[in-house]
């Protein structure tokens, strides 16, 4: 149970254009900190690096995926601003291209640090180095980028509540 003298975990998840996987990965965060009571012990948020799909929801393809698992994405995409670095604890990216462009806007070296995969909480011995893009695929490639969303949000979720 949170007691007031915590200072709340800040996750920012980033992806290309914040309507696929980084809404998913906030959506996803969102109910499992909520399952587990803990929802006034984190901020959650979610960015996309390029500004293609400002104000716009998550792709319909990714709500659908994400509603027959109970998930509820209904963030407005938003492009990554410099007070992020400052604002969040961790800025979660999806992939190697996500990490080197992300990581080369970050201000000072501490700054980078905050930068992580959301594939490194995924549990020892998977195989998944990054979260793919479902965008240009089909069905089961959303499906595919759900189910490694959520396997990193259980490692993300377990390692922020051991490390209090």
């Amino acid at each position: 149970m949170k007691t007031s003298d915590k200072t709340p975990h800040r996750l920012l998840f980033i992806c290309l254009g914040n309507i696929c996987r980084s809404p998913a990965a906030e959506g996803v965060m969102r109910a499992k900190v909520h399952a587990a009571h803990m929802d006034d012990e984190f901020v959650i948020d979610s960015a996309g690096i390029g500004d293609w799909h400002v104000g716009q929801l998550p792709d319909r393809r990714m709500r659908e995926r994400g509603a027959l698992r109970g998930y509820r994405f209904d963030s407005h995409a938003r492009q990554i601003r410099q007070s992020d670095f400052d604002d969040f604890d961790l800025l979660l990216v999806m992939d190697s291209d996500n990490y080197r462009i992300v990581t080369a806007k970050a201000p000072t070296e501490e700054t980078r640090q905050k930068v992580r995969m959301l594939t490194d909480y995924l549990p020892e011995g998977s195989k998944a180095t990054v979260v793919p893009d479902p965008y240009y695929g089909d069905m089961s490639d959303f499906d595919y980028a759900l189910d490694l969303i959520e396997e990193a949000c259980d490692g993300l979720l377990s390692a922020l509540v051991e490390d209090k």
